[in-house]
């Protein structure tokens, strides 16, 4: 096999073993993909200021996220469907996350639940959010989140309704894969996939299934999701729930200096300026092109993050540089668990690792926290 390097290696092996509903869901925007695609393009432009002569030894990546400590300024961002790229996806990408001394964010649509999660790990994850209509089935997911020890909650604001995705609709994308003729003849192709789902359980959403009521199988999941996402969520909804967590709150999907604002009215402990990875409104900004303005709006009031569209550790060093205290990934890690599991998950974040610390190193600095825009040309 080719050795892996770089991000791109396993995305490509992870398009050769995913199936193809599975990797396009992972690897695709809305409508044209514009936004999906200037995420990357964007930190390529950002153009970084070499340094000689300075003493490089005893170099530090390390810092904290709302307190926490962490071997690099990265977290695992939440994804659905993530058990579909791999069996078992989350809780093998939450070990690799502990491992490593990185926070791991379950998602609200992740085929794992929050209670396989919390059995299979020792530290505590946080636990990402998706507002419904089902306010009681919000409380719920609260209280197990709560139950699990989780350290943070995430909320996504960026999915009161749903982007187009043109590649899922062709596809048909649903967990577990129907038995279409275009779907096994894919499946066929998937050897390695297929033996791992043979040996789960874990094939339809757990945090759902089983905890709604109506909701047993696959068919009543599509129709209670399509129902219940809710376009009526607004700040006072925030507030609600982060009174009835009671702890520490995330809010995911700003990109706007005036929401940032409302974001600290809110008493949240972070916010993630994230456009969800070019998948909801295409021709918004990249996430890069975003952060300056809602850090230089909201200063030190709050934490502030991003997501979408980092590949490599320059990326992550581009993105402190601009003001980031902290960063997600999302495809990057998935790419990994597609193409070797929870050791792909590794080898993704120790690629990261390695690329933040020569690339920090060589503009000059031997701590993350000396990291600042004039890192940049």
């Amino acid at each position: 096999m080719t050795t892996i390097t770089n991000i791109e290696d396993l995305r490509r092996l992870a398009q050769k073993r995913v199936p193809r509903m599975f990797y396009d869901y992972a690897d695709s925007g809305s409508w044209t993909e514009s936004t999906y695609r200037a995420n990357e393009a964007d930190f390529q432009r950002i153009r970084l200021r070499q340094r000689v002569a300075v003493n490089l030894e005893n170099r530090s990546l390390a810092t904290t996220m709302i307190g926490e400590n962490v071997a690099m300024p990265v977290a695992i961002a939440p994804t659905g469907l993530t058990g579909m790229q791999h069996a078992d996806g989350e809780i093998l990408a939450a070990r690799a996350a502990e491992k490593f001394g990185i926070p791991f964010t379950l998602s609200t649509m992740s085929i794992c639940s929050i209670e396989d999660i919390a059995a299979n790990t020792t530290r505590p994850f946080w636990f990402q959010l998706y507002v419904m209509r089902d306010r009681a089935f919000i409380e719920r997911l609260i209280d197990r989140a709560k139950a699990a020890r989780c350290s943070a909650l995430m909320l996504t604001l960026d999915l009161q309704i749903l982007g187009q995705r043109h590649k899922d609709i062709k596809n048909g994308l649903s967990a577990p894969p129907k038995p279409t003729l275009a779907n096994l003849v894919n499946l066929f192709t998937k050897p390695r996939w297929c033996l791992g789902m043979l040996g789960t359980k874990r094939r339809q959403f757990g945090n759902i299934v089983g905890h709604v009521e109506g909701v047993a199988d696959m068919s009543s999941l599509g129709a209670w999701t399509q129902q219940q996402f809710d376009p009526s969520l607004d700040w006072s909804d925030v507030e609600w729930i982060k009174r009835r967590w009671g702890g520490k709150l995330i809010l995911k999907g700003i990109l706007d200096a005036e929401d940032a604002r409302h974001a600290i009215d809110t008493g949240a402990d972070a916010l993630v300026v994230s456009n969800h990875g070019g998948r909801q409104l295409d021709g918004a900004p990249s996430s890069i092109e975003a952060l300056p303005a809602i850090v230089d709006a909201v200063g030190s009031q709050i934490e502030v993050w991003m997501d979408s569209g980092i590949r490599s550790g320059q990326d992550v060093l581009k993105a402190v540089a601009r003001g980031a205290k902290g960063t997600l990934i999302g495809r990057a890690f998935l790419y990994g668990l597609g193409a070797m599991g929870e050791a792909g998950v590794t080898k993704c974040l120790e690629l990261i690792r390695n690329e933040l610390d020569l690339t920090m190193a060589f503009c000059g600095r031997t701590n993350i926290g000396d990291v600042d825009a004039s890192v940049l040309l």
